[in-house]
Protein backbone atom coordinates (compact mmCIF):
# COMPACT_ATOMS: atom_id res chain seq x y z
CA UNK A 1 0.00 0.00 0.00
CA UNK A 2 1.57 2.82 -0.87
CA UNK A 3 1.11 6.35 1.46
CA UNK A 4 -0.50 9.30 -0.15
CA UNK A 5 2.58 11.92 -0.78
CA UNK A 6 2.38 15.47 0.98
CA UNK A 7 4.04 18.84 0.12
CA UNK A 8 4.47 19.58 3.89
CA UNK A 9 2.98 22.70 3.75
CA UNK A 10 0.22 23.49 6.02
CA UNK A 11 -3.06 23.94 4.20
CA UNK A 12 -3.76 27.58 6.30
CA UNK A 13 -1.69 30.34 7.48
CA UNK A 14 0.05 29.09 10.50
CA UNK A 15 -1.63 32.68 12.22
CA UNK A 16 -5.11 31.50 11.84
CA UNK A 17 -6.98 28.85 14.32
CA UNK A 18 -9.11 26.53 12.87
CA UNK A 19 -12.89 26.78 12.98
CA UNK A 20 -13.36 24.83 16.11
CA UNK A 21 -10.61 26.90 18.14
CA UNK A 22 -13.02 30.08 17.96
CA UNK A 23 -13.86 30.43 21.53
CA UNK A 24 -16.78 33.13 22.38
CA UNK A 25 -15.54 34.73 25.42
CA UNK A 26 -18.44 36.63 26.52
CA UNK A 27 -20.05 32.91 27.76
CA UNK A 28 -16.55 32.93 29.47
CA UNK A 29 -17.09 31.88 33.55
CA UNK A 30 -14.57 31.93 35.87
CA UNK A 31 -12.44 28.83 37.11
CA UNK A 32 -14.13 27.17 39.81
CA UNK A 33 -11.10 25.41 40.79
CA UNK A 34 -8.77 28.35 40.61
CA UNK A 35 -8.04 29.63 44.27
CA UNK A 36 -9.79 32.95 44.94
CA UNK A 37 -6.92 35.39 44.69
CA UNK A 38 -8.03 38.99 46.31
CA UNK A 39 -7.91 42.45 44.97
CA UNK A 40 -3.62 43.91 45.09
CA UNK A 41 -2.81 39.72 45.60
CA UNK A 42 0.86 38.58 44.23
CA UNK A 43 0.62 35.30 42.61
CA UNK A 44 4.64 34.00 42.91
CA UNK A 45 5.53 30.40 41.74
CA UNK A 46 8.23 28.75 43.89
CA UNK A 47 10.96 27.13 42.80
CA UNK A 48 10.79 23.10 44.07
CA UNK A 49 13.74 23.28 46.59
CA UNK A 50 11.79 26.39 47.75
CA UNK A 51 8.65 24.66 47.88
CA UNK A 52 9.81 21.40 49.48
CA UNK A 53 10.83 23.90 52.61
CA UNK A 54 7.25 26.18 52.54
CA UNK A 55 4.38 23.56 51.51
CA UNK A 56 1.56 26.31 52.95
CA UNK A 57 1.29 29.97 51.59
CA UNK A 58 0.73 30.59 54.88
CA UNK A 59 4.42 29.68 55.91
CA UNK A 60 5.57 31.30 52.83
CA UNK A 61 3.83 34.58 54.43
CA UNK A 62 5.35 34.20 57.90
CA UNK A 63 8.89 33.84 56.54
CA UNK A 64 8.03 37.42 54.82
CA UNK A 65 6.61 39.40 57.57
CA UNK A 66 9.47 37.97 59.83
CA UNK A 67 11.99 39.31 57.25
CA UNK A 68 10.13 42.67 56.78
CA UNK A 69 10.40 42.99 60.45
CA UNK A 70 14.16 42.87 60.63
CA UNK A 71 14.49 44.92 57.45
CA UNK A 72 15.56 48.58 58.18
CA UNK A 73 13.15 50.99 57.56
CA UNK A 74 13.42 53.41 54.91
CA UNK A 75 12.32 57.09 54.19
CA UNK A 76 10.85 58.64 51.50
CA UNK A 77 12.49 61.40 49.83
Amino acid sequence: MKKAQTSGKPTQDADELLPEYNFDYRKARPNRFAPNVTEGSLVVVLEPDIAQVFTTPESVKQVLRALIATMPKTTAS
